[in-house]
């Protein structure tokens, strides 16, 4: 049988090159998007490309900052496809704004999205992987989690928090052969950094060693491994991914 990654906010960015790197290794492909536009606007289409790829994908829509919509989704994924033996929790959201300005609306919708996604995933999908008694979860923080970011107090805390999870999780279920890892990416050329002002988006290339932003594909070479067997004495670990720029 196949082996199943199921990947949040995966009709997009990150979470699209993540599905069509691991379609390519021969992944079927649980593809959740946070709503029906979601679908028509990019899921469908990552859909098609894992699709080319010769392995199943679907797309599976629910709102994983809510528990028993997430528990509905896993359930779901599990009938269709019979196994999930790699999570990839990705979906994310940013609300930005200094400290000082920031409301309360503004932190809590970064957090639910961003850090207890992560809870409502890894609780659900990991009773699965405790049954099977083998599974990779991977989690998506980054190095404003790992280092901090002036005007992202909502999206450092999600991150920081994510990375805490990771290595707890990683010692609670290594037993019941389950790895849990996160990557941290820098920029990235996303949706997120596409909107960044010219201007800003040079000052950012400066600061880091490289001298420009990552691919998607770059990052989701990372996953690929870390969902891999080569991977399999990796755990509770954390992987920046920023081009030498946090150094």
């Amino acid at each position: 049988m196949a082996k199943t990654a199921l990947i949040t906010g995966a009709s997009q960015g990150l979470g699209a090159a993540m599905a069509k790197r691991l379609a390519s290794d021969g992944f079927n492909i649980a593809i959740n998007c946070r709503s029906e536009v979601e679908v028509e606007n990019g899921g469908k289409q990552v859909k098609a490309e894992c699709e080319a790829f010769g392995v199943k994908a679907e797309c599976f829509i629910a709102d994983v900052s809510d528990f028993d919509a997430c528990k509905s989704m896993v359930k779901e994924v599990k009938d269709i496809f019979g196994t999930i033996d790699v999570l990839v929790n990705n979906a994310g959201i940013t609300r930005d704004g200094l400290l000082a300005r920031m409301s309360e609306e503004q932190f809590d919708i970064v957090t639910n999205v961003n850090y207890k996604s992560v809870f409502n995933m890894t609780r659900h999908v990991s009773a699965v992987m405790i049954k099977q008694r083998s599974g990779k979860i991977i989690n998506v923080s980054s190095v404003a989690g790992v280092y901090g970011n002036a005007g992202q107090f909502n999206y450092s805390a999600s991150k920081a928090g994510v990375i805490g999870m990771t290595l707890t999780a990683a010692k609670e279920l290594g037993a019941r052969n389950i790895t849990v890892n996160a990557i941290a990416p820098g920029f990235i050329e996303t949706p997120m950094t596409d909107v960044l002002p010219d201007s800003v988006k040079e000052n950012c290339k400066n600061m880091v060693a490289l001298k420009r932003f990552g691919k998607p594909e770059e990052v989701a070479g990372v996953v690929s491994f870390l969902a891999s067997e080569d991977s399999n004495y990796v755990s509770g670990q954390v992987i920046v991914i920023d081009g030498s720029m946090s150094m």
